[in-house]
């Protein structure tokens, strides 16, 4: 039986296909064949909003069994960690990976969709293990707002990846090697 992974594209018009396919696709080579990546597309992914983002969420993680891993990007990862915040998912995931995420709130940017969660790392389903990811040379979202991530989430990894850019070089190597290492922490019973 292959693994569950939940990919979820960022914003932008043509994300899907332009951008973040490199992203599912080096996830998938580091992976290998015992992995199975869903990536929808979101809804509108040029404007995306929190209401309709969560709710096509909702639905993929309807459509995973138990022990799959989550991973998203750029606007996709703030809007999966809310979403897994605000409602208690039906499903016991294995993993939350957060990639290049911009923190809504103080210090962070501003949103009249998300509400802030001071207290991100225990809103999030509890017991699973959560990564965040994000390179040195993003220009697109400051690397601060991975520090924002990391005291709202204090459980959290925390990979600051050296001379990356937003999309991470488009080597998502480190990440596979998380969800490789969660997984074989399950299967020893760790």
């Amino acid at each position: 039986m292959k693994h569950q992974v939940l990919f979820v594209q960022g914003g932008g018009e043509g994300t899907h296909d332009t951008w973040d396919n490199k992203l599912v696709d080096s996830l998938q080579q580091h992976l290998g064949a015992g992995y199975d990546i869903r990536y929808p597309r979101m809804p509108d992914e040029a404007e995306p909003r929190y209401a309709s983002w969560a709710s096509a969420l909702e639905q993929e993680f309807e459509r995973l069994d138990n022990g799959a891993f989550l991973v998203g990007h750029s606007v996709g990862a703030t809007i999966l960690a809310q979403a897994l915040a605000a409602r208690a998912p039906k499903r016991a995931f294995a993993g939350i990976f957060l990639l290049t995420a911009p923190f809504v709130g103080a210090g962070g940017w501003p949103s009249d969709e998300i509400a802030t969660h001071k207290n991100l790392g225990t809103d999030l389903p509890d017991g699973v293990p959560v990564f965040l990811f994000h390179g040195s040379n993003d220009d697109t979202v400051p690397v601060a707002h991975l520090d924002l991530y990391a005291t709202a989430i204090p459980q959290a990894v925390v990979r600051c990846l050296e001379g990356r850019d937003h999309q991470l070089d488009n080597d998502l190597a480190a990440v596979a090697s998380g969800i490789r290492s969660v997984h074989e922490q399950l299967k020893s019973g760790r």
